[in-house]
């Protein structure tokens, strides 16, 4: 009776395995923001310029977007578990080594090295959505892990400034390195690239897993699909053009936003630095609330995946749009209250986000999908700090830049309607894939 996966009570090991991706982003985020929180005393101690402090802090962004697609090439090929382990082996090194260094070279170079390591995050856990959980609940693990990142963004600060206050800024490199290398530890000795490997996975939680999962012949097959046949189709091109807006209005957030509840919105610090962190917060649960939802919706039936994903895609940029919103409200507290929902409908979004490479991409390719769908939702985190600023030096007034913002989600979900077509496994001639029963019952909806 222990192996008949219809009697047997299912074990959970895939969501600790989810806890393990959802702490590698939130260690992730963490060590990206202790350089901000230390950039005064650093500055002050190497007698670096402002433009000097901005080439410190701009190294580990370029890094970081374009290695995203390498690092998924990578995980693909040797296995989640060696290149996530490693990734955040290395990233931690860099961000302890940190408190060493002696001045503008040696700091651009570990902040290189920084994005270097976390490059491989987003996409290692991409594949692992993809081997360890069914389509019915990668929109939930997506959310999970991706809220790692609103935890890690929203007690980076105050947590390293207790540090830094309590301790040096080196010291605080040293504290916050370690915390990755204690993950790397457990990850070491709790994680399996295949279920069907893990000691503590049962028959019944086997199936479940592979239940909505493409058959078991198929998943011995090898991806043969060309990578330059992949990122000429247009799922992939639509799930690129979309993260982009999405990560346009997303690092407003962790960028100018206390700069515009200050100036703008006549805040003082402490009200700033409350009122700032609340749509960080909020959207974390939005975000595991979303890709549950849309988890049920597409388990009871009623919906399509493709119909799925595009409905809270949609909701969720509908939401983000409340950011042009906020640019008229009469109120501060009004002002805030909208950019939370405007905050919380990115991660709506998100949430679907990182689901659809485990969904759309060819058989073994999972990772390198999302490493470049991330990469170039990177870049427009690297350009719209950049035209916000331009916005608002060239009109005195953030009402232009965060209408602008609106504009691009608008764009956004037209993309996602109209230009994303139906969610299944990009197929070519050279790499045939089989589906599931509940594919077969439901005819998807195509833009």
């Amino acid at each position: 009776m222990q192996d008949d996966p219809q009697r047997e009570s299912r074990s959970k090991v895939r969501w600790l395995v989810a806890g393990l991706m959802w702490a590698a982003i939130a260690i992730n985020y963490i060590d990206r923001t202790v350089l901000s929180a230390a950039a005064p005393h650093i500055q002050g101690e190497f007698h670096l310029s402002a433009v000097e402090m901005g080439i410190v802090m701009s190294a580990f962004f370029w890094s970081y977007a374009l290695l995203q697609l390498p690092a998924g090439m990578l995980a693909d090929r040797f296995g989640q578990k060696k290149v996530l382990g490693f990734a955040v082996f290395w990233w931690s090194l860099a961000t302890a080594a940190t408190g060493f260094a002696s001045g503008l070279k040696s700091l651009v170079a570990l902040r290189v090295a920084l994005g270097i390591g976390e490059a491989g995050a987003y996409p290692s856990n991409a594949g692992i959505a993809y081997r360890w959980f069914p389509k019915k609940e990668r929109a939930t693990v997506a959310g999970i892990f991706d809220s790692g990142s609103k935890l890690g963004g929203a007690i980076a600060l105050p947590l390293i400034a207790y540090l830094l206050a309590t301790f040096d800024w080196k010291i605080t490199f040293a504290i916050t390195g370690s915390l990755g290398l204690v993950w790397c530890v457990v990850w070491q000795f709790t994680f399996k690239d295949s279920p069907a490997d893990h000691k503590r996975v049962n028959a019944a939680e086997l199936a479940h897993i592979r239940d909505g999962q493409r058959s078991s012949r198929a998943d011995t097959l090898k991806a043969r699909a060309s990578w330059k046949k992949l990122l000429a189709h247009r799922n992939i091109w639509a799930m690129c053009i979309g993260f982009f807006m999405i990560n346009y209005n997303s690092y407003f957030f962790i960028t100018w936003l206390p700069t515009y509840l200050v100036k703008e919105r006549g805040m003082s610090l402490m009200e700033m630095g409350f009122m700032a962190s609340l749509p960080l917060v909020i959207s974390m649960f939005v975000e595991v609330l979303a890709g549950w939802a849309s988890d049920r919706v597409y388990s009871s039936g009623k919906l399509s995946l493709t119909a799925t994903r595009k409905l809270f895609l949609v909701i969720g940029l509908v939401m983000a749009s409340s950011i042009g919103l906020a640019a008229f409200a009469q109120s501060a507290v009004m002002a805030v209250v909208l950019l939370c929902i405007a905050k919380s409908g990115t991660t709506v979004a998100a949430s679907q986000v990182w689901a659809l490479p485990a969904d759309v991409a060819p058989r073994n390719m999972v990772s390198m999908v999302a490493g470049t769908q991330n990469m170039v939702s990177n870049m427009g985190g690297v350009v719209g700090p950049v035209v916000t600023g331009a916005i608002v030096g060239a009109t005195g007034s953030f009402i232009p830049a965060l209408v602008f913002s609106s504009v691009l989600i608008a764009i956004a979900i037209l993309n996602y309607v109209f230009l994303l077509g139906k969610v299944e496994p990009i197929q070519f001639e050279d790499n045939p894939v089989e589906f599931d029963n509940h594919d077969q019952r439901n005819a998807d909806v195509s833009a």
